[in-house]
């Protein structure tokens, strides 16, 4: 495309003096690094790509799943099945020509993680698995980026820029500990239209830091709540150095089950379980346990306990127990919780969860 076609592309932002001919070429030379493609990560890329941004890197090893376009509306259902990454890179090439597009399936971890954020200006954090958060505000303390945060809880979410300066807050500033009870959106549920207004809050942060305009959430929080359509902003202090976060980022694995290849002999899948179920015998000495309250359940369960109780969950060595969630993560958390506390027990998830069922 000519430059009268880039000219006309970004008309309506460089029309406004605040952004101008300078602004533009500003993001034409940034480079971002957006880290998943979900409900936040999505929009995030295509309107920073919409925007002009001449560099964006997309992460995200997960696959497109029906339950995820009421809100991750930028793929289809002939995307089902397809990895988000590449199947958004695609998306954007077909509408972004001054963007270049690039994408990895490969998940970020404690050791790819410094080696993967050094190359880009800004960092968006667009996940919704804690580990990953803590990991790459982290990495981005250690390494000196910016990082972009963005979260959401039900019907609230929040954004924040972190580490903007050496002498900015961060998000063990605000939160100093992982609290791995939080149950993320799968687990706790949402809301299409929070998820789109965190997500495009976080493109106006990156687009501010990027042409010098306006002031970013540098030492603030930004909590905004869909039901009353309130927001506030909560101030940060900077209380946890980097030699503090180095000696955290030596210690602390950042494992995410999510992220965990699952043990096969620890899975009943759908078919395996309905068959079970079927035959009156075998389904006598099966208890089926729901491991996230409120499922829409094509069956009836035995009991209801949630993570945090499953470390005084009792076992019967007769029973086989079969832990039941929405798309099998969680489940194959308490699983292994409970494998590892009782090895001879026979303790299942179910594969993909009700999703697959």
């Amino acid at each position: 495309m000519s430059d009268i076609g880039k000219q006309d592309l970004f008309k309506r932002q460089t029309t406004l003096p605040e952004i101008g001919e300078e602004g533009q070429q500003k993001l034409q030379e940034a480079k971002i690094l957006v880290v998943g493609c979900g409900g936040l990560g999505s929009p995030i890329a295509v309107y920073l790509a919409s925007s002009g941004i001449g560099k964006l890197h997309l992460i995200d090893f997960d696959q497109v799943d029906i339950t995820n376009l009421h809100r991750q509306v930028f793929y289809t259902l002939e995307d089902v099945g397809a990895y988000k990454s590449e199947a958004l890179a695609k998306f954007i090439q077909q509408r972004a020509p001054f963007t270049q597009v690039t994408f990895s399936r490969q998940a970020l971890t404690k050791t790819n993680v410094l080696d993967v954020i050094s190359e880009y200006d800004i960092i968006v954090d667009g996940t919704d698995s804690l580990p990953t958060k803590y990991l790459l505000n982290d990495a981005c303390v250690l390494k000196g980026k910016p990082l972009v945060y963005g979260s959401l809880y039900k019907f609230d979410g929040y954004v924040s820029v972190f580490n903007l300066e050496a002498s900015s807050a961060h998000l063990r500033d605000a939160f100093p500990t992982m609290n791995t009870d939080v149950p993320n959106c799968e687990e706790a549920g949402t809301l299409n239209a929070i998820v789109g207004i965190i997500a495009t809050a976080q493109v106006n942060e990156v687009l501010k830091i990027v042409t010098g305009t306006g002031e970013p959430l540098n030492n603030e929080l930004l909590i905004y709540n869909a039901l009353q359509n309130s927001q506030l902003k909560m101030k940060l202090q900077s209380r946890i150095s980097k030699e503090e976060v180095t000696k955290i980022f030596d210690k602390e694995t950042y494992y995410d089950a999510s992220c965990d290849v699952q043990n096969p002999d620890w899975l009943i899948s759908p078919e395996e379980l309905k068959e079970t179920l079927s035959d009156t015998e075998q389904s006598r000495s099966v208890k089926l346990i729901a491991v996230l309250p409120n499922l829409a359940l094509p069956f009836e369960v035995h009991q209801t306990v949630s993570l945090t109780e499953i470390e005084t969950f009792e076992i019967d060595s007769d029973t086989t127990y079969v832990m039941i969630c929405q798309r099998g993560m969680t489940s194959y958390k308490a699983t292994k919780q409970l494998r590892e506390k009782y090895p001879e027990a026979d303790v299942l998830s179910l594969t993909g969860g009700i999703s697959n069922f």
